[in-house]
């Protein structure tokens, strides 16, 4: 039974993990189209490949952030 506690714990904590996760991605990406001159998603629409590749390395980049931050947490235990 305690197994099954600590599964049912650790799949609630990672459904938590990912809501914040996108949540936080969505507000990285409405400040990142507000602090652009250039409407993105239009461009996207369009078909502007240059944009796809600079949102892409933004949404990379936010990755590797969140997973250093991860990472460095794990270090001081």
């Amino acid at each position: 039974m305690r197994i099954l506690t600590q599964y049912l714990l650790a799949l609630g904590w990672g459904l938590v993990g990912a809501i914040a996760m996108a949540r936080s991605l969505v507000v990285l990406l409405k400040v990142f189209t507000w602090l652009t001159p250039v409407d993105e998603w239009a461009e996207l629409r369009n078909g502007n490949l240059g944009i796809a590749i600079v949102m892409g390395a933004v949404i990379i980049a936010f990755g590797l952030v969140v997973g250093a931050a991860i990472s460095a947490s794990s270090i001081g235990r």
